[in-house]
């Protein structure tokens, strides 16, 4: 086989930084996206956490399988152990991810570690929009993260009702707290 493949269900979908022959629309069994990790360093800190996604047990996940070229297989992999295993709340693991135009392929990806101490759970929605709405990171705010993902699932066709309910409790904890003029 000439290429591998890695599976990306948040920032990776929009923000791969990495070169890939190809892409398609990928399912993986058995997980879901959660918004069920705290993030102390890409968009939070220690002192002001913010949330970022883990796939959880349970279900499904829709999202982007990239297929890569064996030769440059060393230095994705450093890539995305530097970038996904930096603080060790991620597993890595392959796992059988469906193709939209069929096939199944065994697909790098990077699973939340139940006990690791940045698991969130599952959080209320209140709580994880309070989490996201203001905390930013050394890649950037937490609420640019959810809405970019947002933003690629709907381009995707892919609905996920959860986020969508967060990233809206943020914008009305943004507008609570910044309050618009008085209309007469």
């Amino acid at each position: 086989m000439d290429e591998f493949w890695v599976f990306g269900y948040g920032s990776l979908m929009w923000n791969p930084g990495f070169v890939s022959e190809r892409r398609s629309h990928g399912r993986l069994t058995g997980y879901h996206r959660s918004l069920c990790v705290y993030s102390h360093v890409y968009r939070g800190t220690s002192e002001k956490p913010g949330l970022v996604l883990g796939l959880d047990r349970g279900g499904y996940c829709e999202g982007v399988a990239f297929a890569v070229s064996m030769k440059r297989q060393d230095d994705v992999m450093q890539y995305l152990r530097e970038r996904e295993l930096v603080t060790g709340v991620y597993r890595e693991l392959v796992l059988p991810v469906s193709l939209e135009n069929g096939p199944i392929v065994p697909a790098v990806t990077y699973v939340v570690d139940l006990a690791h101490s940045q698991y969130a759970g599952n959080l209320d929605i209140e709580t994880s929009a309070r989490l996201t709405g203001s905390a930013v990171g050394q890649a950037g705010s937490n609420r640019d993260y959810v809405n970019n993902t947002l933003l690629h699932l709907k381009q995707m066709g892919i609905e996920d009702e959860r986020l969508e309910a967060i990233a809206d409790a943020v914008a009305r904890q943004g507008q609570s707290m910044h309050p618009t003029a008085r209309r007469f």
